[in-house]
């Protein structure tokens, strides 16, 4: 079995469909990817679950449709630190993510998940290109 964490953001479709037609697009066989579709929840007042957002059923309509199976994992926090600990709850053989593109200033103000990721996982990180090349 081939597990690979796949971090979804709030509100960016175009990015979650490329995330997950990147691995939908892994070589394997399919019966044997699961794909753990994981949001971070840093504020979450009304009580929102991952089963209720849009980007996270676009990206497993996509896998679903690949025939990869998909499993919903939810965390409020910090993303970076979340995302880092999801991939080791559920033994991630691969964590899935993508950028922005941002200033020096905007990162440095912002920060970067995805940087985090690549700096601080313990496994492989892959970095998919936004929607158009971002």
């Amino acid at each position: 079995m081939y597990d690979v964490l796949l971090a979804i953001g709030l509100d960016d479709e175009a990015r979650a469909i490329a995330r997950a037609e990147a691995v939908a697009d892994l070589p394997r066989v399919p019966d044997e990817v699961t794909a753990h579709l994981c949001h971070v929840f840093r504020d979450n007042p009304e009580g929102a679950s991952v089963h209720q957002l849009g980007t996270v059923r676009r990206a497993r309509e996509v896998l679903e449709a690949a025939g990869v199976t998909c499993v919903h994992y939810e965390a409020s926090g910090d993303p970076g630190e979340e995302l880092l600990a999801a991939a080791d709850d559920v033994d991630a053989d691969l964590v899935c993510v993508s950028g922005r593109k941002r200033s020096p200033a905007g990162k440095a103000v912002f920060g970067s998940t995805t940087q985090a990721l690549v700096l601080n996982a313990d496994r492989p990180v892959l970095a998919v290109p936004g929607p158009d090349g971002e």
